[in-house]
């Protein structure tokens, strides 16, 4: 059983960054793979950023590459997901999620644990 807490979110001007965590408590496993989704209002849940957890490859929503930055620290159970030259339409509730499977998966109906999401606003 994990229980998942992100932080981090607010509200910020376009171009603007935000730096968002996730705080895992709780037993994690070396084959663990923790994924960022993001949802707006009347939207389906995306995809937006994955990491093993016991290593470093990282996964990117087409949307994101180069602009945001996916990372971990076991010591910590804690993964970040730094966000630079954010846009208006990054504006959602960022969750953070863990399936007990190594490897990308972008289907959040393959995440077992979810966190209860922070907000992120980007203005124009």
């Amino acid at each position: 059983q994990i229980q998942l807490v992100e932080s981090g979110g607010g509200l910020v001007q376009a171009g603007g960054s935000l730096r968002l965590s996730c705080a895992a408590s709780g037993r994690t496993f070396s084959n663990d793979f923790m994924g960022w989704f993001r949802q707006a209002p009347g939207k389906e849940r995306e995809f937006v950023a994955g990491i093993n957890w016991s290593g470093g490859s990282t996964y990117y929503a087409d949307s994101v590459k180069g602009r945001f930055t996916i990372s971990g620290d076991n010591a910590k159970n804690t993964v970040y997901l730094q966000m630079n030259s954010l846009k208006p339409e990054d504006t959602a509730v960022y969750y953070c999620a863990v399936r007990r499977l190594l490897g990308f998966n972008r289907d959040a109906r393959s995440y077992e644990y979810w966190g209860q999401g922070t907000q992120v606003t980007v203005s124009s």
